[in-house]
């Protein structure tokens, strides 16, 4: 039922249903590719988007759709066509029981490829890049508390404040996984509605620690501390290309070589400069996916 649900919201989302005259709804006759809800999944996005538009194909793009639970049906449902994604999470969400999930990324590519191909996705080659879940703290509070990984935090989260995006209580390589893998448990937990505030909460002291993914262009400039993980709870993050195999039959090889191009020539130095474009330089994403493919 909520699968149901995920999917309506996001049939209204691309029909532009606003109660009156709104967007048309994303053509048939294009690749639709959708993007989760933060910035750095709408560059990828519109990076590959653009690898699409220039190989002559049309395209239209939906962004900040919502989390996995909105947008992996979509796709499974055909409402979507391209989701770009990150190995490990998305190998973690297709097979949530899964007894002993493979840690090399090419085991990892094979399971999730199986998993999704009986779900009709088509899992493509991923790409260098690769981006995982970070904690930071300030560097004031590192010096004073003579933190540089998360086993030297435990013992004092339980006096500390979290901050991070609405859904890290539930998932298995954010709070969930803190808990399990290190013993961590924060005194209170606040929702952060993008990876600025939770940045700017943590520089006001409003939060403790905060989640922050690896490539964020801010790790370089603000006083902050990237906290070492040092028991592996994060898996392999390469991002990875996902497309709805009737999608991948209709538009043939041109589709998928235009988004194997890509991922063959994303580099994780890359997406960390595309998130400065965005982040820092205030480009918008589809300038800095048009930059970075001029620059190639």
């Amino acid at each position: 039922m909520r699968a149901r649900g995920a999917v309506l919201v996001v049939l209204l989302l691309l029909a532009g249903c606003t109660g009156g005259a709104g967007p048309a709804p994303a053509p048939v006759d294009s690749v639709r590719f959708a993007s989760y809800d933060f910035p750095e999944n709408q560059i990828l996005v519109e990076v590959y988007a653009e690898a699409v538009r220039r190989a002559g194909i049309p395209v239209s793009v939906q962004h900040g759709i919502g989390t996995r639970e909105v947008v992996s049906p979509a796709l499974q449902q055909g409402v979507v066509d391209v989701v770009v994604d990150y190995l490990g999470t998305a190998l973690a969400f297709a097979r949530p029981e899964f007894p002993r999930p493979p840690v090399v990324p090419e085991e990892m590519h094979a399971v999730l490829s199986r998993t999704m191909g009986g779900r009709g996705v088509d899992v493509l080659a991923p790409a260098a890049a690769e981006d995982q879940n970070g904690f930071v703290v300030t560097r004031a509070f590192a010096a004073e508390h003579h933190v540089r990984t998360l086993s030297e935090l435990a013992p004092l989260a339980p006096g500390l404040v979290f901050g991070g995006p609405p859904e890290c209580p539930h998932r298995p390589f954010c709070l969930l996984g803190l808990e399990q893998v290190y013993g961590v448990r924060f005194a209170d937990v606040l929702a952060m509605p993008t990876r600025a505030a939770t940045l700017e909460a943590l520089l006001s002291g409003q939060v403790d620690v905060g989640m922050l993914e690896t490539t964020d262009a801010r790790l370089a400039v603000a006083p902050v501390v990237l906290l070492e993980d040092d028991r592996a709870l994060q898996p392999r993050e390469n991002v990875v290309p996902m497309v709805r195999a009737e999608a991948a039959d209709r538009w043939g090889d041109r589709l998928r070589k235009a988004l194997d191009e890509t991922s063959a020539r994303l580099t994780t130095d890359d997406l960390v400069q595309l998130n400065r474009a965005v982040e820092l330089d205030g480009r918008s994403v589809a300038e800095a996916a048009a930059l970075w493919w001029d620059a190639q």
